[in-house]
């Protein structure tokens, strides 16, 4: 078993910040019903958003199985 996520942890950014809105990071990640709840309350009127973000930015997001998403790029990227 990975001991970090095979998901990019700059994908996961770039969606929080551009899409974060509509929960994309957290359907990326694989957390589907978290990822609804976000939408339903706005990313919980922005204090959810805050906290994913710092999450994300020091490395402790997980994805849907519990691993963090650490590395910045997916691997086999360039």
């Amino acid at each position: 078993m990975a001991q970090y996520s095979d998901k990019s942890r700059l994908v996961t950014l770039l969606l929080l910040i551009f899409l974060g809105g509509f929960g994309a990071h957290r359907f990326y990640a694989g957390k589907f019903g978290t990822a609804v709840l976000f939408i339903i309350t706005f990313g919980g009127l922005g204090i959810w958003w805050l906290i994913d973000l710092v999450m994300v930015c020091v490395g402790s997001f997980t994805d849907i199985h519990g691993r963090p998403i650490f590395k910045w790029t997916e691997d086999g990227s360039v």
